[in-house]
C-alpha cells in the first residue's frame, strides 16, 4: 500500500479529486489486510445466526460474539482468528436502534449502511489500535490532523472505574494536540453488547467538517451536523455481570466501526450522505422513473411537499430492500420480515403520494442497486432478477391493501354514529391485518372531521406487545446451568481442562440382524455447573451442568435435539442421574442433570443415551439430508435451505422456492427419497480438513461455524470419492458437511412422508415430515379419510330431493374438512382430497339452494292463491330454515309487486321464525325493519334488517298474539 495513496478517481463516479466509495473501501481492507497483518473476511449476512434476541445483523461484531462470549468452539475457525478486517452489512430497523421513521426527514439516517471493521481478539490492543486508526485517516485518507478530535472515557466513580488515561496518553503520544483530546462520561464512551455480558471503553474519533483552523471541541459529541463521529474503538476488557458489577475479562479485544456512508461524505467533501456517489446513481434513477423535480437536498420546512424526503425514504429502503431479500429476509408478519414489508410499503407510498410515480418504480431502481453496491456483494447481482420479482409482488399485493383499506374506513364511516371516534379494533385490524400505515388512517380521518379513538388503539397495541413479549424470541435467557458464562470458560482453560471428547457419540454399529448396538461411554466428572460458577460438589436434589472428560451423549447443535439418558456413578447401579438435556459451549459438553446424590468432580460414571430417541433423532436427520436433495432435484439447483430441526418425533426443512410447491412435485420428493431408502445406501462419513471439504462440487453453502477437521455425510458415495479433484459426485447424491448423528444405511428410515407444507412468507416454504413408523401410519390415516371422501362423493351423486338430507352431508364435507386439516396424512394427499372437498361442498350449497327455491316457489304459489291480490299477507307457512322462509317472502313479492308480506313458522324446538318485505310504493311510511320488530317484541325475540326487508325470530307462546300485531302495524301505515 503506497503512502501516501494515490486516489485514481473514476470516470464514472466520484468528482474531480475525490476518490469513489469503492476505493475508499477497498483502501480500508487493503490497508488492514497488507500494512498489519489482518485476515479479510467476507460479510456476514444480514440475517442474525444463531442469536434470536436480533432481528438484523446491527453491526460489526455481531458474527463474532462467540469469540468475546468464549463460547466458539476450539476447533472451529472462528477460534484460530486473531486480527480480522471486514466491510459488514448492516440494518438498523426495529428493534433497539429503530431508525425507521427518521430516515428520509434528515440527510444522515439509514436502515441499510456499512460498517467498515477491524478486530484483535486477545492480540493487539489500545497502543496499536489507535496508532493504526490515525494512520488511515492522517496518511492513506490524508484527512487534515486538525479536522479531527478524539474522545476518550472519563470514568465512572460509581462503578469504580477510573478515567482511561492510557488512551488518552497514546492519542498524545500520536500527536495530537491536548485540546483535540476529551473525556467524556458513560453514556458516550463505554460502550456495552448487552444488558450483560463483554463491554468497555471506547475512544471515538470526530471530524469538522467546517475547519479552517477554528477550535471545535466544545461541539464534539453536541448533536452538530458540523462535527460528528466518524469511527469508534471499543475496548473490550470488562464484562458485565448479572448482578450490575463488572469484572475484567480474561482476555481484551479489541472491536471497531466506521460507518462508510460517513466516511465517503467527509472524503467526498459533502455535507449529506445522499450527496456521495453511494447514492446520486439511485437518486437520478428515481428522478428518471418519475419525472418529477430532480433531488435537490432538502430538509424541514425548505421541502415544499416532502419531495425531497421522498426522494432519500425511497433511496434508503430500496437498498435496504435488496441485500435483505438477497440475504433471505423477505417481507412477511412477523419480526425481521414484518420490519421489512414495512420498510417496502413505506417506499411504496412515498413513491406513489409522494413522487406520484407508476408502479414497477421501487423494483425498476434494483439493478442501479447492483450497479453501485455489486462489485462488494457479489450475491446481489446473482439474485437481482429474484429481487425485483418479489419487489413488484409485494407493491401490488399493497396497492390491493390501501383500496381494501379505504373501503373498509369509508364504510365504517358511514355506519358510525355522529359525534363518535372511530372503532380502534377496525384501526388495529386494518394496521395488522392489512399494514395500513397508522398515518395514513389518521390522514384519512382527518379528511372527513373524524378522530380516531387513540386511548383504545394504544392499548390494543399494549396487548399485543404484551402477547409477543411472551413468544418465542421473548427473553430467550439460556439456563444458568447450560451455558457456561465467559470467566468459567476461562478459568477452565487455565486450569487446562482439556474440551470434551465427544466423538463416542458416533460410536454405535450394525449388529448382525440390522439392529443398530450403541456402546455405554465410561467418563469421569471433571467440574460441575451451576448457578453461573464452577463448582466441585453439589448436593442432592440440586440441578447442575456436569462437565466431563469424555461423552456419548449428543450436544443440541446443527439443528438436532439433543439426547436425553443417563448416568450412574461406577458400583452404584441403582442409582440413576437423569440427563435432561445436552449443550455444547466452548467445546465442553454440559450435561443438564438433576442431581439425585451427591455428585463430586473425580467421580467416575457409566453414561447411556436414550437409544429409541437417538435411533429416532438419527433416521430424522439422514431424512433430511435424503429431503434436501430430493428437494433439490424436483425443483431445481437454485433451491437452497434456510434451516431445519430435527428431533425424535419429526423433521421440520426450510428452503427457498418460487411458489407453492405442487401436489405432483410433493410426490416425486418423496418418491426420490423413498427410491434411495429402498436401495438401503450405505451413509458414508468422515473428518476431513475444512479447506478440502470447500472444494467438493455441489456441497451446500458453508457459512455456519464448523469446527476444523469438518464431518462430511455422503449417501451412497464414499467420501474419498467426493473429495477427488473435478469429482461430480456430490450433484447426483445428497453431500453435507454435518456434525449430526446419522444412519449407517438409509433402509432402516423404511419410509417418509411429507404432512406438511405452507409458504412462510414469500420465497420461503417449510416443509415438515415424518418417518418409519409414524410415516407409515400418516399414509394409512390418509387413506382412510380418502375412502371417507369417496363414500362422501357418491352419496352426493345420488341427488337427494330432501333438503335435510342435503344440509347433513354438508355438514359432513365440513367436520370432514377440519378432520383432515388437523390430521397428519401425505401433504399431497391432504391437497387432492381438500379440492374435492372444496368441490362436494359448493355442490351441496349449490343442491340446498336449489331445493329451498323449488319449495319456496310452490310454497308461494299456494300462498298466492290463498291471498288472491291483497295489498297486505300475513300468514304462518312451514319452513325448515329462515332462509327458505325469507326465499317465500322474496317470490310472493315479485309474483305480487304491489304487495307487502310478512310470514312466520313455527318450528320443533318452540322458537318461530320471522320474514318481511314491504312493497317500494308503501316507503318510508311503512318499514319492514320496524314492522318486524313490533311483531318479534310480541314473541319476546329480536329482529333487523332494512327499510324493504327484515328477519327475526321469538318464542311460539306470543304467535298469536304477534300475527294480530303484525295486522295492527301493517294497517297503520297503510
Amino acid at each position: 500500500l503506497a503512502v501516501p495513496w494515490r486516489w485514481r478517481c473514476s470516470p464514472r463516479r466520484g468528482s474531480a479529486g475525490c476518490p469513489p466509495a469503492g476505493q475508499v473501501r477497498a483502501a480500508f481492507l487493503r490497508f488492514f489486510q497488507e500494512r498489519h497483518g489482518h485476515r479479510r473476511l467476507p460479510s456476514a449476512p444480514v440475517r442474525p445466526r444463531g442469536d434470536p434476541r436480533l432481528l438484523f445483523v446491527n453491526a460489526g461484531m455481531n458474527q463474532f460474539k462467540p469469540i468475546f462470549l468464549g463460547t466458539a468452539h476450539p476447533r472451529s475457525e472462528l477460534a484460530q482468528h486473531r486480527r480480522v478486517v471486514n466491510s459488514q452489512k448492516c440494518v438498523r430497523a426495529g428493534g433497539k436502534h429503530n431508525d425507521l421513521e427518521d430516515v428520509g426527514r434528515d440527510t444522515y439516517h439509514h436502515t441499510f449502511f456499512e460498517m467498515l471493521g477491524n478486530w484483535s481478539f486477545g492480540d493487539y490492543f489500545k497502543e496499536e489500535a489507535c496508532s493504526m486508526a490515525w494512520e488511515l485517516l492522517t496518511e492513506v485518507y490524508e484527512i487534515p490532523r486538525d479536522r479531527l478530535y478524539v474522545t476518550y472515557f472519563g470514568g465512572d466513580s460509581s462503578l469504580g472505574l477510573s478515567a482511561d488515561e492510557e488512551c488518552r496518553d497514546v492519542w498524545l503520544r500520536l500527536g495530537v494536540p491536548a485540546s483535540h483530546v476529551l473525556p467524556f462520561p458513560l453514556k458516550d464512551n463505554f460502550w456495552e453488547m448487552g444488558d450483560t455480558g463483554p463491554c468497555g471503553p471506547c475512544t471515538e474519533i470526530h471530524y469538522d467538517h467546517v475547519g479552517g483552523g477554528r477550535n471545535a471541541a466544545a461541539l464534539v459529541n453536541q448533536g452538530s451536523p458540523d462535527v460528528v463521529e466518524i469511527w469508534n474503538l471499543v475496548f473490550m476488557q470488562y464484562s458485565r455481570e448479572v448482578e450490575g458489577n463488572l469484572l475484567p475479562l480474561p482476555q481484551h479485544h479489541v472491536d471497531t466501526g466506521m460507518g462508510l456512508e460517513r466516511l465517503v461524505t467527509v472524503l467526498q467533501h459533502k455535507r449529506s450522505n445522499y450527496d456521495t456517489d453511494l447514492f446520486t446513481p439511485i437518486l437520478d434513477a428515481i428522478h428518471k422513473g418519475c419525472g418529477g423535480p430532480r433531488y435537490q437536498g432538502l430538509v424541514g420546512d425548505a421541502d415544499v411537499g416532502r419531495v425531497n424526503m421522498a426522494y432519500r425514504v425511497v433511496a434508503d429502503h430500496v437498498r435496504a430492500l435488496c441485500v435483505c431479500i438477497t440475504d433471505g429476509i423477505y417481507p412477511g408478519l412477523s419480526g425481521a420480515e414484518l420490519v421489512l414489508r414495512r420498510i417496502l410499503r413505506r417506499a411504496v407510498r412515498f413513491c406513489s403520494e409522494v413522487l406520484h410515480a407508476p408502479p414497477g418504480l421501487l423494483a425498476s431502481l434494483v439493478p442501479t442497486v447492483v450497479e453501485v453496491l455489486g462489485d462488494a456483494y457479489p450475491e446481489l447481482t446473482k439474485n437481482a432478477d429474484q429481487i425485483m420479482d418479489i419487489v413488484n409482488e409485494n407493491e401490488a399485493a399493497f396497492l390491493s391493501s390501501l383500496e381494501r383499506g379505504r373501503r373498509i374506513i369509508e364504510r365504517t364511516v358511514q355506519q358510525m354514529e355522529p359525534f363518535t371516534n372511530f372503532p380502534a379494533e377496525v384501526a388495529w385490524s386494518l394496521y395488522g391485518n392489512l399494514g395500513f400505515p397508522l398515518d395514513l388512517i389518521d390522514l384519512m380521518l382527518e379528511e372527513k372531521g373524524i378522530s380516531l379513538d387513540s386511548a383504545a388503539f394504544n392499548e390494543l397495541a399494549l396487548e399485543d406487545a404484551k402477547r409477543k413479549a411472551g413468544g418465542p424470541q421473548a427473553g430467550h435467557l439460556e439456563d444458568s446451568n447450560t451455558c457456561l458464562d465467559v470467566h468459567s470458560l476461562a478459568q477452565l482453560r487455565s486450569n487446562n481442562m482439556p474440551a470434551t471428547d465427544d466423538s463416542p457419540k458416533y460410536a454405535y454399529t450394525l449388529g448382525q440382524h440390522g439392529q443398530y448396538e450403541f456402546s455405554p461411554c465410561q467418563a469421569t466428572v471433571l467440574m460441575l455447573y451451576r448457578d453461573q460458577s464452577l463448582q466441585k460438589e453439589v448436593g442432592a436434589g440440586q440441578r447442575c451442568g456436569v462437565i466431563l472428560d469424555r461423552t456419548n451423549f449428543y450436544a443440541e447443535q446443527g439443528g438436532q435435539a439433543s439426547d436425553q439418558g443417563y448416568m450412574i456413578r461406577l458400583g452404584q447401579q441403582d442409582i440413576l442421574f437423569p440427563v435432561e438435556s445436552v449443550h455444547l459451549c466452548g467445546g465442553y459438553v454440559i450435561h443438564e442433570v438433576t442431581a439425585v446424590e451427591a455428585l463430586r468432580a473425580g467421580d467416575q460414571v457409566q453414561l447411556f443415551v436414550d437409544e429409541a430417541q437417538r435411533l429416532a433423532c438419527m433416521m430424522n436427520h439422514t431424512a433430511t439430508h435424503l429431503l434436501n436433495f430430493a428437494l433439490r432435484h424436483v425443483l431445481g439447483d437454485n433451491t437452497e435451505q434456510r434451516g431445519s430441526h430435527v428431533t425424535a418425533e419429526r423433521l421440520r426443512f426450510d428452503f427457498d422456492t418460487k411458489g407453492p410447491v405442487t401436489v405432483e412435485q410433493l410426490q416425486q420428493v418423496e418418491q426420490v427419497v423413498q427410491d434411495v431408502i429402498k436401495r438401503n445406501e450405505v451413509v458414508h462419513m468422515a473428518e476431513v480438513p475444512l479447506t478440502l471439504a470447500r472444494r467438493v462440487q455441489g456441497l451446500r453453502a458453508v457459512d455456519e461455524g464448523y469446527p476444523d477437521p469438518v464431518r462430511i455425510v455422503s449417501l451412497g458415495v464414499p467420501v474419498e470419492s467426493v473429495l477427488t479433484r473435478d469429482s461430480e459426485a456430490a450433484m447426483q447424491t445428497s453431500v453435507e458437511l454435518c456434525c449430526g448423528t446419522h444412519l449407517l444405511q438409509t433402509g432402516a428410515m423404511e419410509d417418509l412422508t411429507i404432512i406438511n407444507e405452507r409458504q412462510l412468507v414469500k420465497g420461503i416454504s417449510r416443509v415438515i415430515a415424518v418417518t418409519g413408523g409414524q410415516a407409515k401410519k400418516a399414509r394409512e390415516v390418509g387413506q382412510c379419510l380418502a375412502m371417507e371422501v369417496e363414500s362422501l362423493s357418491l352419496r352426493m351423486k345420488q341427488r337427494s330431493t330432501s333438503i335435510p338430507e342435503m344440509q347433513k352431508l354438508s355438514k359432513e364435507v365440513g367436520q370432514l374438512t377440519k378432520v383432515l386439516a388437523s390430521t397428519a396424512v401425505p401433504q399431497w394427499q391432504r391437497k387432492e382430497l381438500q379440492t374435492i372437498l372444496k368441490a362436494l361442498q359448493r355442490t351441496a350449497n349449490t343442491a340446498i339452494k336449489k331445493l329451498e327455491m323449488q319449495q319456496a316457489a310452490e310454497k308461494a304459489q299456494s300462498l298466492l292463491a290463498k291471498h288472491c291480490n291483497q295489498p297486505v299477507i300475513i300468514d304462518t307457512v312451514p319452513a325448515d330454515s329462515l332462509s327458505i322462509l325469507m326465499k317465500v317472502v322474496n317470490q310472493l313479492c315479485d309474483k305480487s309487486p304491489g304487495t307487502s308480506v310478512l310470514l312466520l313458522s313455527p318450528q320443533v324446538s318452540g322458537e318461530v321464525l320471522c320474514a318481511c318485505q314491504v312493497s317500494k310504493n308503501c316507503l318510508p311510511v311503512f318499514s319492514a325493519a320496524d314492522w318486524a320488530v313490533a311483531v318479534c317484541t310480541q314473541m319476546e325475540g329480536k329482529a333487523g334488517g332494512s327499510p324493504i326487508v327484515a328477519k327475526g325470530s321469538g318464542n311460539a307462546k306470543g304467535m298469536q298474539g304477534a300475527l294480530t300485531t303484525a295486522l295492527e302495524f301493517a294497517q297503520s301505515k297503510l
